[in-house]
């Protein structure tokens, strides 16, 4: 196998992004592009829409029910919010909001004034909110998620016997690449397996060739495979915890 990725290292001139572009000048992949005088693009393969308000009321939603909310995610955070002004919900100030890190935390500053509401955060995964948790049992909880949401927060709050609903307010929807159908690049990096099946689904007779496949996080790298795509660059390894390290170290060797 090691064999085979050897032989396909060739220079590296350009990469696909499949993200949207990063709103700050500082992105380590300007960085990356500036130092190997790559041509780095950025392209989301998928995007997000929000879920009507008339179709979580059919789920039997209903809002005023829940003392906390779970949130993973920004879109969370977003599509909660919107959710509860299209059915005119007044969140009640002693709601409680439980956060997977503290960036989502401080992004609930957008819709609440942060300092006079019970918020909690971990680190980065549902466990590390375990601690906190456990002195709030009692509290009915709401998990706003995506259709693709991730298992092992529902199942760490099942397998501890907390009182919580998923509410699917919004829903990872592939975008339109046709304009990319001539466009060739020597690597595109993935991000998500949702992104690989929005390449299949605007490109049913994708051949890979000489185009090298970087992919973050082993549910992409699954579906990499199972695709039958070679692997070129994985990340994170022990050696490049980010996507751009995994990259910069591919093109210092490809381009040598």
């Amino acid at each position: 196998m090691q064999a085979q990725l050897d032989e396909r290292k060739r220079k590296v001139k350009s990469v696909l992004v499949t993200l949207p572009k990063p709103e700050s000048d500082k992105s380590p992949y300007f960085d990356l592009a500036k130092k190997y005088n790559l041509k780095v693009d950025f392209r989301s393969f998928i995007h997000v829409e929000g879920v009507p308000a008339k179709d979580v009321r059919k789920d039997k939603i209903t809002l005023s029910e829940f003392t906390a909310v779970i949130f993973t995610s920004k879109n969370a955070v977003d599509h909660f919010f919107r959710v509860c002004e299209e059915m005119r919900f007044e969140v009640p100030t002693e709601m409680k909001y439980f956060c997977i890190s503290e960036t989502i935390a401080l992004y609930l500053q957008k819709y609440i004034q942060y300092r006079k509401r019970k918020i909690f955060f971990g680190k980065q995964t549902a466990s590390d909110l375990a601690e906190v948790l456990k002195k709030h049992t009692s509290e009915k909880f709401l998990y706003p998620c995506s259709d693709v949401a991730a298992e092992e927060t529902q199942k760490f709050l099942q397998d501890n016997g907390y009182d919580y609903k998923s509410a699917v307010l919004f829903r990872t929807v592939c975008s339109d690449l046709s304009d990319l159908a001539e466009v060739f690049y020597d690597i595109i990096a993935f991000f998500s397996p949702s992104s690989i099946q929005s390449l299949y689904k605007n490109f049913p007779d994708f051949k890979q060739n000489n185009t090298r496949i970087a992919a973050f996080g082993t549910s992409t790298h699954k579906a990499v495979i199972e695709r039958g795509l070679i692997l070129d660059i994985p990340a994170p390894t022990p050696n490049a915890p980010s996507m751009t390290m995994a990259i910069e170290q591919y093109v210092k060797q490809a381009n040598k």
